[in-house]
């Protein structure tokens, strides 16, 4: 694994063992035990995973990650910091790429939804990192929502989705990252304009 993706999920893992298994996630309905058994199942269970994306595999999706979740707490978690070699989104080849954005985001989750968290002082690659998974992933996820958009990251630079944008989204790499994959109330984002607010957003 590629250093920030390897990072975010090490500090994730650490962050779910102090936690321990019933407290809250931004990822609604689910505790922390729910985040990294569904983390296990995407390493490990490709058609266990693809029901995030497929509708008629969601429910055998489900049954995976509950039976995942139903395990030793500490044994998920470990799992899901050692990833198999062979794992199609996290082996060597795909890591940086595949991981980055979404172990932050949940790496985030779990630190955003409990009540003494504080924003992190990110290391200037991390952000560049995420910044190039933003517009990779900040373009699919405005063109699907139908939203002319231009997204600036101070820093870093801004790229343009749709036609003649008349709302811009301003923020650092990482809120736009959570604010992208739908967390928009945790978000420390600045918006100005209207097409933003009702649009549906996520990966």
């Amino acid at each position: 694994m590629t250093a920030y993706a390897q990072r975010e999920r090490r500090l994730l893992a650490d962050l779910l063992l102090r936690l321990g298994p019933d407290e809250p996630t931004l990822c609604e309905g689910w505790t922390t035990r729910d985040l990294a058994a569904h983390l296990v199942v995407r390493d490990r269970r490709p058609d266990a995973a693809a029901g995030a994306m497929i509708g008629p595999l969601r429910s055998h999706g489900e049954r995976v990650r509950l039976r995942t979740a139903a395990r030793p707490y500490a044994d998920v978690v470990h799992e899901m910091r050692t990833p198999p070699w062979w794992s199609p989104v996290s082996n060597r080849l795909v890591d940086e790429a595949a991981n980055t954005i979404e172990f932050f985001v949940h790496h985030e989750d779990a630190r955003r939804a409990q009540p003494d968290w504080a924003p992190r002082e990110l290391d200037p690659g991390l952000e560049t990192a995420l910044w190039r998974n933003v517009k990779l992933t900040g373009r699919l996820v405005l063109r699907r929502s139908g939203t002319a958009v231009e997204v600036r990251s101070p820093g870093h630079g801004s790229f343009i989705v749709g036609d003649n944008p008349a709302t811009t989204l301003t923020g650092p790499p990482g809120e736009l990252a959570m604010f992208l994959t739908g967390r928009r109330d945790n978000a420390r984002v600045t918006i100005e304009g209207d097409g933003l607010r009702d649009a549906r957003l996520g990966l």
